[in-house]
């Protein structure tokens, strides 16, 4: 409905009940800006259908004589899933109008490549979970320790040389995302090892709890530390907790947690130029504070995580 509709539903009923009430309908729809044979369309759609006929109806014809045929949609859909050729390329090999082309792709969600799975062609199908808790996503992400001083972002890369024979090593950070709300909670450690992962399992839960979120089941990928170590399955086991394993490099199932680690490093690895470690690890306190309680994402309609489903947090 445009904004500057004079009926909505509920002006509509009130124009039934005025007329329905023994006044002329000339007299209504004076009153309400609207012409007569508008109004009597609306009293004829109520005392036919009821309230259900007073509902905006899709604009779509019926019947479309001139739509492309199921061979031709069929053939535009393979050629977009095998080639990820654009609609220009489909309609000169198919000698249909790129428009058309188009429209077909709209209609089977491909008209964006970044809808689809590169390597199948498939359309990548996105779900949400529909409470908080439901369904958790857990990574590691693999970052370069900051040599003492400061690294080449500090210094440069021709300064830095000999360190790279030297070798500073690895830090990891590991992460949980909620896949209702996307509260996240990480911490940086030395390992990805088995007993690393359930004990930054056991606080992820203790923090969850904290905001009132009981973690159900948790997705992770195939690696060691959550496929193959005891310590982590015995934690599960003893708090009632699913694991459920993504299908072998198909990271897309663990898309959230994948999301949140690109924008780990965009917001804070890489937004500033640290010196040290212990002040990126101070920094990551403060950038999962805004995160989580101020920040907002577009994906779940913007609010902050903790405030989705009315999840407690501190937002001041």
């Amino acid at each position: 409905m445009h904004r500057n509709a004079p009926l909505t539903p509920l002006g509509r009923r009130m124009l039934v009940e005025r007329v329905l009430g023994g006044r002329p309908v000339a007299h209504v729809a004076h009153e309400m800006g609207i012409s007569r044979p508008t109004a009597y369309k609306w009293l004829r759609r109520y005392l036919s259908e009821g309230s259900e006929g007073l509902r905006d109806r899709s604009s779509r014809p019926h019947r479309s004589p001139r739509r492309c045929s199921s061979e031709l949609e069929w053939r535009i859909v393979d050629l977009r899933r095998r080639r990820k050729a654009g609609p220009w390329r489909i309609g000169e090999e198919l000698g249909v109008a790129p428009s058309t082309v188009h429209r077909v792709l709209v209609r089977h969600g491909i008209s964006r490549l970044a809808w689809m799975d590169r390597p199948t062609g498939r359309v990548i199908r996105r779900y949400e979970r529909s409470r908080p808790g439901e369904l958790v996503h857990v990574d590691t992400k693999k970052l370069g320790r900051i040599p003492p001083g400061g690294g080449h972002r500090v210094h440069g890369r021709e300064a830095t040389k000999h360190l790279k024979r030297r070798g500073t090593g690895f830090e990891y950070v590991h992460s949980m995302v909620d896949d209702h709300s996307r509260l996240a909670y990480s911490e940086i450690h030395a390992a990805e090892d088995g007993p690393t992962a359930a004990a930054f399992l056991q606080r992820a839960i203790r923090f969850f709890h904290q905001h009132q979120i009981r973690i159900e089941r948790v997705l992770t990928d195939n690696a060691f530390c959550y496929r193959h170590s005891n310590d982590w399955q015995l934690l599960l086991d003893e708090h009632g907790i699913g694991h459920r394993l993504i299908q072998p490099y198909r990271p897309q199932t663990n898309g959230k947690v994948e999301r949140f680690n690109r924008t780990l490093l965009d917001e804070w690895a890489y937004a500033s130029v640290f010196t040290s470690n212990q002040q990126r690890a101070e920094a990551l306190t403060s950038w999962l504070e805004r995160y989580n309680y101020h920040r907002t994402h577009a994906a779940i309609g913007a609010p902050p995580a903790s405030r989705v489903n009315n999840v407690p947090g501190r937002y001041s």
